[in-house]
């Protein structure tokens, strides 16, 4: 469609269209074009419009909604193709995101990626169909003990997925990846919240640590805030455990 328009930018002291008025200032003249031609109409916008669930593979750098635009924009047009958002969802009949073909966050996990077949006939809108997208690998949320996550029969259906896991351990227990990753080889990411004792509260540092060796404690921060430490950075840090030690011992 032509979207020429005769309108002209305003002119100010640096001041620059927001995102819904530049799409706005678009939509005009394709509404002025659909008017001359008549007929039907399709427009594909790559926009966040109100009412959209967002996933967490998007980012909005915007405050307040600011780069929000609203749906009755594209009022009158036939349909109209929406990019932006990944999740697959109808704001309208005629107004939908087909979503993006691939996950990009674990917040996608129970979506159903498609494509969507649009028909059009000489009276508008006639025909909308869902075309399922392969999936490669799935994706899972899983979260418990890992003694739990290890042994659950219900998660065997998981065992060739993508996994994000949260471990509630009271502890997090050493080498906890590497033990997913044994049933769970695609495992990708893993945090840990401990589950709340009997009386609703987080369990404290103490309680968490109660019986563990110092070097217990210190391999599972360096695991917690990088990675899983070598046996070289293990042996580094019995060292300076034992040098801690005998100066404690001196004093």
């Amino acid at each position: 469609m032509n979207t020429n328009s005769n309108e002209k930018a305003p002119i100010g002291a640096g001041r620059a269209l927001s995102h819904a008025a530049t799409l706005g200032r678009a939509m005009r003249a394709v509404h002025a074009d659909r008017a001359r031609r008549g007929g039907r109409s399709i427009v594909c916008a790559h926009a966040w419009v109100s009412g959209g669930q967002a996933s967490e593979s998007e980012r909005d750098i915007s405050v307040g909604g600011l780069a929000a635009v609203p749906a009755k924009l594209f009022d009158g047009v036939t349909y109209t193709a929406l990019g932006h958002l990944h999740r697959p969802q109808a704001l309208d009949e005629g107004l939908r995101y087909s979503g993006s073909p691939l996950p990009y966050s674990f917040s996608e996990a129970g979506d159903v990626k498609s494509s969507l077949l649009v028909e059009i006939d000489a009276d508008g809108l006639c025909g909308l169909e869902e075309i399922p997208v392969p999936v490669y690998r799935g994706l899972a949320r899983l979260r418990g003990r890992l003694a739990e996550l290890m042994t659950a029969i219900d998660h065997e259906r998981h065992t060739a997925d993508f996994v994000s896991v949260v471990l509630t351990d009271p502890v997090r227990p050493l080498d906890a990846m590497a033990t997913l990753q044994r049933r769970f080889p695609f495992a990708l990411t893993l945090s840990h919240e401990p589950a709340l004792d009997a009386t609703g509260d987080e369990l404290t540092y103490g309680r968490r640590v109660h019986g563990r060796s110092d070097l217990a404690v210190a391999e599972a921060f360096v695991t917690h805030v990088r990675s899983e430490p070598s046996e070289r950075e293990r042996a580094l840090l019995q060292a300076a455990l034992d040098d801690a030690r005998r100066a404690e011992d001196a004093a």
